[in-house]
């Protein structure tokens, strides 16, 4: 909608803002060096607003939390849209000037009152009206979200109705404010700037557009596909049904992380070869016919790009162990042993220099000068005498004129029903890093995290004749797990949340592979499950 995908303004703004509206982000937990941004905001006096099912450590923290629904995010921020227009809140001279669609947007929103949001939602219509006006009348406000908004069949509308927010009250180009999605790990950023999509060549150049791939054959010497690819929700549902012959999992232990990984052991069982690289023997390397044994952060050069578009230089400290090699130089071979005559590169920094070539919003971003660079350089950055752009959009959206999105509310997949009455929504926590592949290697984190576990809110634990501590069994349509429950004042009622880090207790044989129709990501934040007490009987004799 923007032009750009990517947080539209600096971690560092953060501290300046006079009002942060987080939304489907457990900040303090899953980011928790942005987390202290924004702490440092609330102390100099930044107003506060949280949205998130759970009361989590920012809520206590916060001048408003609008505890609503796992997934009926689109009804909220409709409804806070529908009070700013009403109110006569919007930036009229920055929609006329700056953006398309408004009309048939407020249009829409009309039929999103506060009142019929409170149905819905569970938030009071009071709540949504303060919410909206405090955003909509302060100048530096910013928006920050995460998998919370994303991980959702209707995702992509969530995104559509936040980026509206932002477009009508003109809180785009603006120092500490904007639009901030937070990256769930250090180079997901860099991973998707650098082309790890299925409909992106390398800086978000499309793979349809025929000029762009005339650039990259020329580049690369070998005819490429006109189509886009398959996301990875797709990848796995193919790979269930055999139509997937072959995958190369790289970094990123699926058999953990991906929903309803039933289906995926199946998929990777029916595969005909399964190569792994990583660093360490995780839950997908037991499919593996072939383990490429990767470096590791500190045993290697490059760049990690983060959330706000920084690029920064990662640089060799110790030497990759045994046999453990370079990724890039893992792939160099395999593309050559492949029969594709790869370039005999020098080191990490001669393959961005290609990349860079090739990318004009990095054009200007070399190893050479991040050398220099103590806190690197953010993209867009086109050429070797631009200092980078800290804050995207300040002469108007990249795109030109920004486009308003009609959304229409859809509910979640999979609502509760009487066989299975509780919605599970799973995330992370501050002591375990996604997959665990690392931290439960580490005493630190074991010792502070050991078992899987499930947040409960005391009214449903005392209608299942539940206590703190024991141990109860979660089932969904797809699977069970078993785990420890924690009664939980944080908790809305009839709601259930579980940590995914846990190999022996794995939240995503319960989630649903259900996937948002444009971006493919499945559903982790709103399942279908029961929850009863385990009883271990003692065997007789």
């Amino acid at each position: 909608m923007f032009g750009a995908g990517a947080m539209t303004n600096s971690i560092e703004e953060i501290r300046d803002s006079e009002l942060m509206f987080v939304i489907g982000s457990n900040t303090t937990e899953a980011h928790p060096i942005i987390a202290m941004e924004m702490k440092r905001a609330r102390q100099r006096g930044a107003k506060l607003i949280v949205a998130d099912p759970r009361k989590i450590w920012l809520a206590d923290m916060a001048d408003l939390h609008l505890q609503l629904k796992p997934g009926t995010d689109v009804w909220l921020l409709s409804a806070m849209a529908n009070v700013i227009i009403a109110e006569g809140l919007h930036d009229l001279d920055f929609i006329e000037a700056n953006t398309d669609g408004f009309d048939a947007m407020a249009e829409k929103v009309a039929d999103y009152t506060p009142e019929k949001a409170e149905e819905i939602t569970g938030v009071p219509a009071e709540d949504i009206r303060i919410a909206a006006r405090l955003y909509a009348t302060t100048k530096h406000a910013g928006i920050y979200y995460t998998l919370g908004i994303t991980e959702h069949t209707h995702g992509t509308d969530n995104v559509y109705c936040l980026a509206n927010l932002v477009l009508m009250t003109g809180h785009l180009g603006v120092r500490s404010a904007g639009m901030n999605p937070l990256r769930g790990q250090n180079n997901v950023q860099g991973a998707n700037d650098a082309g790890a999509t299925p409909i992106f060549y390398p800086g978000y150049q499309s793979v349809t557009d025929f000029e762009v791939r005339k650039k990259f054959e020329n580049a690369w010497g070998v005819p490429l596909s006109p189509d886009n690819g398959l996301n990875l929700n797709v990848m796995m549902k193919e790979m269930a049904v055999g139509n997937i012959k072959a995958v190369y999992v790289m970094g990123e232990d699926i058999v953990i992380s991906e929903p309803n990984v039933t289906k995926v052991e199946e998929g990777l069982n029916r595969c005909e070869f399964v190569v792994c690289q990583e660093i360490f023997h995780n839950e997908t390397t037991r499919f593996a016919d072939v383990i490429l044994p990767g470096a590791c952060f500190a045993e290697k050069d490059g760049v990690f790009t983060n959330s706000d578009r920084r690029v920064q230089r990662v640089r060799k400290s110790v030497n990759p162990p045994g046999e453990a090699r370079e990724d890039w130089k893992i792939l160099c071979d395999v593309a050559r042993s492949a029969g594709y005559p790869m370039p005999e590169y020098q080191d990490a920094g001669e393959v961005f220099s290609e990349y860079a070539s090739l990318t004009p919003k990095i054009a200007g971003i070399s190893h050479e000068r991040l050398e220099d660079s103590i806190s690197g350089l953010q993209w867009p950055c086109p050429d070797e005498t631009h200092p980078g752009t800290p804050t995207l959009h300040i002469d108007g959206p990249m795109i030109g004129r920004a486009p308003f999105q009609v959304v229409d509310y859809r509910p979640s997949a999979e609502l509760p029903d009487n066989d299975y009455p509780l919605v599970l929504s799973t995330g992370r926590t501050l002591y375990h890093y996604n997959s665990a592949t690392q931290t439960r290697r580490d005493a630190g984190p074991v010792a502070k995290q050991r078992n899987n576990f499930i947040e409960m809110h005391r009214s449903d634990a005392r209608k299942l004749n539940l206590k703190h501590g024991e141990n109860v069994r979660v089932m969904s349509r797809r699977g069970e797990v078993e785990a420890e429950v924690w009664v939980s004042p944080r908790m809305r009622p009839g709601c259930i949340w579980m940590p995914m880090h846990f190999s022996e207790s794995r939240a995503n044989l319960l989630t649903n592979d259900a996937g948002d129709q444009v971006t493919g990501t499945g559903e982790y934040k709103v399942c279908a499950v029961r929850v009863e007490k385990v009883i271990h009987r003692k065997a007789d004799g």
